[in-house]
C-alpha cells in the first residue's frame, strides 16, 4: 500500500503525464524512489497509460531505462501497442541475461506478435535461464503441434542428458504440447508466422 505522500506524488505524476507535460518521463524513472521497488510497476504501467505513450516514446524509454524501467515497458506492450511495431523491444529483452526481463518479455504481446522461429527460442532461453514457462502468454496455444519446437526441445534434452545434466521439468510440459494436436487461434488474434 502506497503511503500518503507516495500517493500524492503518483496523483501529481499521473496529472502530468495524462496532459502529457514534457516532465512525466523523469517521473517515469523517478517511480521506485517515490513509490518503493514494490510498486513501481504499478505506478509506471499507470503514468505509460495515463500519457497514452506510442511506440517512439517506448522505445525512448526502453532505450534510455534501467532494468525496472525496461521490465515496465515491456508489461505495458499489450496495453498501449496493437501491431508489431514495439516487436524490436521484445527482441532486445529476449537477448539479455536479465530474467525479469525475459519473462516480462514474453506476456501478451509477445504471444501474439513474436514470429514463431524467434518465439520457440524464447521458450528454449526459459528453459535454460530456469524462467518458469508459465511466464510465456499462451503457451499453451502457441506450443501445441509444433512439430519443430517439440524436435528443438528434444535436441536440448539429449544434449543435457548426455552432458549428465538434469532435464528442466518444465520441458516435459512443454514438449507434452508441441507433440498434441494444434490449437486453432481465434480469428483475427493468430501470432505472426505460427507455424513456419
Amino acid at each position: 500500500m502506497l503511503t500518503e505522500a507516495a500517493r500524492a506524488w503518483l496523483d501529481n505524476a499521473l496529472a502530468e503525464a495524462t496532459a502529457r507535460l514534457p516532465a512525466w518521463e523523469s517521473r517515469f524513472t523517478a517511480a521506485g524512489r517515490h513509490c518503493g521497488q514494490d510498486h513501481a510497476d504499478t505506478a509506471r504501467l499507470r503514468l505509460l497509460a495515463a500519457a497514452r505513450a506510442d511506440p517512439a516514446t517506448l522505445n525512448r524509454l526502453y532505450r534510455h531505462g534501467s532494468s525496472a524501467e525496461r521490465r515496465a515497458v515491456l508489461l505495458a506492450l499489450p496495453s498501449l501497442v496493437t501491431g508489431p511495431d514495439a516487436l524490436p523491444l521484445v527482441e532486445d529483452a529476449l537477448r539479455t541475461h536479465d530474467t525479469t526481463l525475459l519473462a516480462a518479455a514474453l506476456g501478451p504481446y509477445a504471444a501474439t506478435h513474436l514470429p514463431a522461429h524467434l518465439w520457440r527460442h524464447a521458450v528454449l532461453k526459459c528453459l535454460f535461464t530456469a524462467v518458469p514457462v508459465d511466464a510465456v502468454a499462451a503457451l499453451d496455444r502457441r506450443a501445441s503441434g509444433d512439430p519443430e519446437l517439440a524436435r528443438m526441445l528434444r535436441d536440448y534434452a539429449a544434449e543435457r542428458t548426455a552432458a549428465g545434466r538434469p532435464v528442466p521439468a518444465d520441458l516435459h510440459r512443454v514438449l507434452a504440447l508441441a507433440l498434441g494436436p494444434a490449437r486453432p487461434w481465434p480469428a483475427g488474434q493468430s501470432p505472426t508466422e505460427q507455424e513456419s
